[in-house]
């Protein structure tokens, strides 16, 4: 403990900077947990669209890999341009909201852009389109 201690002393800085880094990694994890929204498989997302005919399901991709092929009845707003967008989607604030992207990252950071925008019910495709490909789901590419 006499090591430690000294250790501290000798080196403030560095111990500093090693806690800054761990308050810096515990509120990146928290803010991840809080704004993932919730997890939906292939199968669950399904039944979330069989079962409620107002759900909307945003494809955050790109036009082009939107075009090769995407879950049938998504609309596709590009991550970029999803924050001048959500006044076309206001009427569904209250209904449920499934979203996906490539591998389901990006999804997270759209999920914060829909919840700051009081969207209520937000679903994340679980591995994004590579898990629905993945579960071989069918895709759309009218």
């Amino acid at each position: 403990m006499d090591q430690l201690t000294e250790f501290v002393t000798n080196n403030l800085l560095l111990f500093a900077a090693l806690i800054g880094v761990l308050v810096m990694l515990i509120k990146a994890e928290l803010d991840h947990q809080a704004n993932k929204g919730l997890l939906l498989s292939p199968s669950m997302a399904i039944r979330l669209m069989n079962n409620d005919d107002d759900a909307l399901i945003l494809d955050i991709r790109t036009a082009a890999e939107y075009k090769k092929g995407h879950i049938k009845g998504a609309k596709n707003v590009p991550m970029n341009e999803l924050s001048a967008s959500m006044k076309n989607y206001s009427k569904h604030k209250d209904k449920p909201v499934l979203i996906y992207c490539n591998t389901g990252n990006t999804a997270t950071r759209a999920i914060k852009t829909l919840k700051k925008a009081d969207f209520e019910q937000v679903s994340n495709l679980e591995g994004g389109i590579a898990a629905w490909k993945e579960a071989n789901m069918p895709l759309s590419q009218k």
